[in-house]
């Protein structure tokens, strides 16, 4: 029988279609058998005939209902048949036991045989779904830009697909075959390591190329078994370009900071040089310091202590700025604070405008100032019953505006909040003026607004469509 051959075909006339057909068929026989022994009365009784009606009923009938066809058959048989009476009780209940069996034993074999189709019918499916899937996952593994392998104990590597082959040997031999210790060294010790439990981890390595070139491995990898032998699969991306851009963000970032520290710094020392060239020119007036060496090169050490401290950062011309979706940051911020304050039962909610258009900034620099702000908003929530942070973002006349607002222990002094250097302050003193500075150097700005209870920070930023020719500044 071929796998295509339908249910019904293949019980031949058994199938549920000619049900009526065979049952009435059954019947005609049951009857004619039955008049034609009646009629003729031959010295052989045609009674063994109804065996024919019985298993083409038997296929359709409950057991009851063949029960009874088979007594009528047995009944029949004996009340037109010409045989001594005598023994009639007896060739009754065999006639009987013989039909019933009959009918029961092509009803079983039919009823078998429909469970054993249906079952190759799901067999049959389960195949085809199969086959789907492997070919969906072929065609998904094939298309991946990741890097995806597969290897054995003994770190032979048994599939690779194309993005393999271009990321360690592009346009040379084919990878599968070779041994994974000559591009991934780490990942050949972890399946020489031979600690086979299924596990599944990540993992930051070196990669080879076949070529020499060295690069940054990031790696995802599990164990499985397979075929009575253990195997490994990986998904293997290249993070140089990453770890480079990564780094020279957070150098960029360092060398912004680093200026607008310097600039604190700067502003302090120009203050209290000013104050002691105050006193200075007052000391002048002393006659008995008048030429005397040493004060007058006291004098000139504060003049170019004073003239070193002028160097401060200046405004925004410095820092770059491009056109930032808003919307995608505040994702990111979610990533990197809501599960640590969830952990510490802080509550974050997230009230953001839907429709919120292009700001300039830097979206390193504004990542910062964020994060900033909630850092803060985290220690103010300390000790506290209540503790939530609402971000709340709203297009307010020419600004998008940013709010991160607390139900913590709030501010005493607002008016020393962006000064450097604070003397109560929990960390450095120097985060809210880092921040402010940053926002003004793209164009906005951080502000306090007074909540009771708790705090609230703003940070102004300019709309692209603000200012026409919407270009990177």
């Amino acid at each position: 029988m071929g796998d295509d051959v339908p249910f019904p075909v293949a019980l031949s006339i058994y199938s549920p279609g000619n049900r009526k057909r065979l049952l009435t068929l059954a019947g005609i026989a049951v009857i004619a058998i039955a008049l034609i022994d009646w009629w003729t009365e031959p010295y052989i009784s045609l009674g063994f005939l109804y065996l024919f009606p019985i298993m083409l009923a038997g296929g359709f009938l409950s057991r009851t209902q063949i029960v009874s066809l088979a007594v009528i058959c047995a009944v029949l048989q004996e009340e037109f048949s010409n045989l001594p009476t005598g023994d009639a009780w007896p060739r009754l209940i065999l006639s009987s036991a013989g039909f019933i069996g009959t009918g029961l034993f092509i009803s079983e074999l039919l009823r078998n045989r429909r469970t054993a189709l249906e079952h190759l019918q799901e067999v049959e499916s389960q195949v085809a779904l199969r086959r789907d899937a492997e070919e969906q996952l072929q065609l998904l593994i094939g298309s991946s830009p990741a890097a995806i392998v597969t290897i054995d104990a003994d770190g032979t590597i048994l599939l690779a697909n194309h993005a393999a082959q271009e990321m360690f040997v592009p346009g040379g031999a084919p990878l599968t075959g070779q041994s994974v210790q000559l591009y991934l060294p780490a990942l050949g010790a972890a399946v020489q390591s031979r600690s086979w439990k299924n596990f599944r981890t990540t993992l930051q390595c070196r990669g080879q190329r076949s070529n020499g070139d060295v690069f940054l491995a990031g790696v995802w990898f599990s164990t499985y078994s397979a075929q009575s032998s253990n195997r490994l699969a990986a998904i293997i991306v290249d993070m140089s370009e990453d770890l480079r851009n990564r780094e020279e963000l957070n150098l960029d970032f360092l060398l912004k900071n680093t200026r607008i520290l310097m600039s604190a710094v700067s502003h302090e020392i120009r203050n209290l040089c000013g104050a002691a060239l105050v006193v200075h020119k007052n000391l002048t007036k002393v006659s008995a310091l008048r030429g005397n060496l040493d004060f007058e090169a006291l004098g000139t050490l504060i003049q170019g202590l004073e003239k070193l401290s002028l160097r401060e950062l200046r405004g925004g011309a410095e820092h770059t700025r491009s056109a930032i979706e808003l919307p995608s940051l505040l994702d990111e911020l979610r990533v990197l604070v809501e599960s640590t304050y969830h952990e510490e039962g802080i509550s974050v909610c997230w009230e953001n405008d839907v429709e919120l258009p292009l700001v300039w900034a830097d979206r390193y620099g504004l990542l910062q100032v964020f994060l900033n702000l909630a850092k803060n908003s985290r220690r103010a929530l300390e000790g506290v019953e209540t503790k939530r942070l609402t971000v709340n973002t709203a297009v307010q006349g020419n600004s998008v505006v940013v709010r991160f607002e607390d139900t913590g222990v709030g501010v005493a002094n607002p008016q020393n909040l962006f000064r450097p250097f604070q003397q109560d302050a929990k960390a450095t003193g120097l985060g809210l003026y880092v921040s402010r500075t940053l926002m003004k150097s793209f164009g906005g700005d951080l502000l306090y607004e007074e909540r009771n209870p708790g705090c609230c920070f703003a940070v102004v930023l300019e709309p692209v469509c603000s200012r026409e020719g919407g270009t990177n500044v």
